[in-house]
């Protein structure tokens, strides 16, 4: 159901409930189940679009109260936050995910506070390879984003209890954690390993882990809830058999205490997929230690799979929860039901080994990467966190409340053990080819890789067992489709409210501006440039183009050139790239790529009389088509290029000067460009009004077909005469993404 670009009429749904009767009169149990099933998506489905924020109030002031949902996450300048909405003045979603700027009270969960806020529906960029924004906050229940306005002034109205939930018992360890002696690099391992709050690990942290393939073990895993559970478990035999007390057994008192623990354990992560995952499985085994029931591993993982899905459907949108459910599936087909068990160093060897292949062709169609290091960091890790760190950290979190000064000792320990640990790793992450990147593999590849996941794998003695890497081989070994030389292809992507685009010829890669930077740890040339470069399985940019010095165009820049192999930089702001040895862009700079010619058409020797207007202005030509890249130019520099030009402007594919401001698409450069395709970079309900209406009049009055980042994503076209436009949102929308 989730692949639905709209959920089905009132009648469809009806059509299947009644076909889910007739089943069951039938007893055709499969049937019931699966048309059931399909039945509660919808309606799960159409619950959560209902309690999303109308249009008709977007961008207007709301006095909600409420009550904080979960840990703030800071940031140098603001905190973000999810609110549960207790009551509003007007009918707004039941839960807001909220951004505070410059705050001057202290915020934690569980508190309720009284806030002005203004409000938009939910929406995020929208690109190839990219994170899907409005995806996630569909799936976390978020209806509507916004900020805080600071006046009237927001109002706190209690503090936060522990009777309130995980929240605020998360919120008072992660008060506690802050006070400990820990290292600021170990912190937020600690953080993360103990109450599953991963927002305060770095980038370069979370660099290291995806490059070793250890980022599962820097959250609150479903392998760190199995061993806490399985401690506790064996624990409470020995203790509670000395006691004497026969009127419970041992096995009981020990399978209700480790079922509490674990639970505990996962409510301290926010129940994630994972905790979930492993909750329900070592709730199904200790019930069945209870009830003396014998039990088989893949039911206790059906069960799990079954209750998860049964409290939330959407869940199958998460990438994690295909990766757990993978992961222990995996496990239990490679381990279970041999004629001879592996010992502890083997079985966890191979765990390693079959986890490592089994899940690359997952990994690669969600994130495009693969760590080819992962078998052996995680062969070292996993012992050093499940068995040392994560007993120290919890038992030293725990001591925390009650006797200080021994947990203090023990974090002092678990920071020992995490800094030796994170220097391993990083040296790992430094070798060469410690990653790989591929292109996203089609769904055929993806249907040739899992049966062969499955032969590979079988016991020995299968016959051509060898097959099943044969039948993995298209996963690596396909590749996009070739662009032909002397022909173009353009992608302007969907940055919000700033510009980037990616030009490809047969051989070759030009990015054209990276977006804007948002914070010291997020900016658009790691969150979206990147990715796309990844998706389309590009390994090197042979020139980057920063057109000018504003942050929505040069804030991406740093990231793209220190991670992806970056050629010739040119730019009108060489000053402020000056670390990465760029070129001066100016007018009369030229080159062929693959029978496509690329050439500067501005700036001129000189400065003019804003930095807008000093944009590297590229045009490209090629037998089929062109096309015109002017940055933020204004008035002044669209009428210089006319006089200089002319006719030589004339462009199948204009991007929109300035993101559509007023200021520029003058009626004369118009006239001059005369553009078939019009693609605007401009971000949703952005400040400053972008694009103007006098502007798009103008573009309907050329005639052109125009296109805004807004409405459509990510736009991607090859350079024709009559160049065919391919929507982002269009091609690859579903149900809860935005629709104007």
């Amino acid at each position: 159901m989730q692949h639905l670009t709209a959920l089905p009429e009132i009648g469809f749904q009806a059509y299947i409930f009644c076909s889910a009767v007739i089943a069951a009169g039938m007893r055709c149990w499969k049937g019931v189940f699966f048309l059931t099933g399909i039945v509660w998506a919808i309606f799960f489905a159409s619950i959560r679009l209902n309690d999303r924020l109308p249009e008709h109030l977007a961008g207007i002031d709301v006095e909600i109260q409420g009550m904080i949902a979960d840990i703030p996450e800071h940031e140098s300048n603001h905190i973000r936050f999810n609110l549960k909405v207790e009551t509003a003045e007007k009918a707004v979603p039941s839960e807001l995910r909220l951004t505070w700027y410059y705050p001057d009270q202290v915020v934690k969960a569980g508190q309720r506070w009284q806030f002005t806020v203004r409000l938009k529906p939910p929406h995020g960029n929208f690109n190839p390879g990219g994170f899907d924004y409005e995806r996630w906050l569909f799936v976390e229940g978020i209806g509507a984003t916004g900020y805080i306005r600071t006046k009237p002034e927001p109002k706190m109205l209690s503090e936060g209890s522990l009777l309130n939930g995980f929240a605020v018992w998360r919120q008072a360890i992660a008060d506690r954690l802050t006070q400990t002696s820990a290292t600021c690099d170990s912190l937020p391992m600690i953080k993360a390993l103990t109450i599953g709050d991963g927002d305060s690990l770095s980038p370069q942290q979370w660099e290291v882990f995806r490059k070793t393939g250890t980022t599962h073990l820097m959250v609150i895993s479903g392998s760190h809830i199995g061993l806490i559970a399985a401690l506790v478990y064996l624990m409470t035999i020995k203790l509670w058999s000395r006691t004497g007390i026969m009127a419970w057994s041992p096995q009981k008192v020990a399978a209700l205490s480790a079922l509490a623990i674990a639970f505990i354990y996962a409510g301290l992560t926010g129940f994630s997929v994972p905790a979930q995952r492993a909750a329900l499985m070592i709730a199904i085994a200790m019930l069945a230690i209870v009830s003396q029931r014998n039990t088989r591993p893949y039911s206790i993982l059906a069960l799990a799979l079954f209750g998860v899905l049964l409290v939330d459907p959407l869940v199958v949108l998460s990438p994690g929860f295909w990766l757990s459910f993978i992961a222990v599936s995996l496990i239990i087909y490679t381990l279970g039901g041999r004629l001879k068990k592996p010992g502890f160093f083997l079985g966890a060897f191979k765990i390693n080994w079959v986890t490592s292949i089994g899940l690359s062709p997952l990994l690669l169609f969600f994130f495009q990467q693969v760590s080819i290091i992962s078998p052996l960091a995680n062969l070292i890790a996993v012992p050093i966190i499940g068995i040392v760190i994560v007993p120290l950290a919890l038992s030293a979190t725990l001591l925390l409340f009650v006797v200080p000064a021994i947990a203090e000792k023990l974090f002092y320990v678990t920071d020992l053990a995490l800094q030796g640990l994170w220097w391993m790793l990083a040296k790992m992450a430094e070798l060469p080819l410690a990653t790989i990147s591929h292109s996203q593999p089609s769904w055929w590849a993806l249907g040739f890789a899992v049966p062969g996941i499955i032969v590979l794998f079988t016991p020995k003695g299968m016959p051509s067992r060898w097959l099943g890497l044969v039948m993995l081989c298209p996963l690596v070994f396909t590749e996009n489709e070739k662009i032909a030389p002397g022909t173009a292809e353009l992608t302007l992507l969907d940055v919000g409210q700033g510009l980037s685009a990616v030009v490809q010829t047969a051989n070759h890669t030009l990015v054209y501006d990276t977006g804007a930077k948002f914070s010291s740890t997020s900016d658009s040339g790691q969150s979206v440039v990147l990715p796309y470069l990844r998706s389309r399985g590009i390994e090197q940019v042979n020139t980057l183009i920063v057109s000018h010095g504003d942050n929505d165009h040069i804030g991406g820049a740093s990231s793209l050139i220190e991670t992806i192999e970056t050629g010739t930089i040119l730019t009108s702001v060489p000053q402020q790239l000056s670390k990465y040895t760029p070129v001066g862009c100016k007018a009369g700079q030229s080159w062929v790529w693959d029978k496509v010619v690329f050439t500067i058409l501005s700036p001129e020797s000189g400065q003019l009389s804003s930095e807008n207007n000093n944009s590297c202005v590229l045009q490209i030509r090629s037998k089929q088509g062109s096309a015109l890249l002017p940055g933020d130019i204004e008035a002044e520099t669209e009428s210089r290029l006319v006089e200089t030009y002319g006719d030589k402007l004339k462009s199948n594919v204009l991007i929109a000067p300035h993101h559509g401001s007023q200021t520029s698409s003058t009626p004369g450069f118009l006239s001059a460009v005369q553009p078939n395709v019009i693609l605007i970079p401009a971000g949703y309900r952005n400040q400053f009004g972008h694009p103007h209406e006098d502007v798009i009049r103008r573009y309907r009055d050329l005639p052109a077909e125009f296109f805004n980042n807004t409405q459509n994503g990510a736009v991607i076209l090859k350079l024709d005469k009559q160049p065919k436009v391919q929507s982002w949102r269009d091609v690859e929308g579903k149900y809860w993404n935005y629709k104007q």
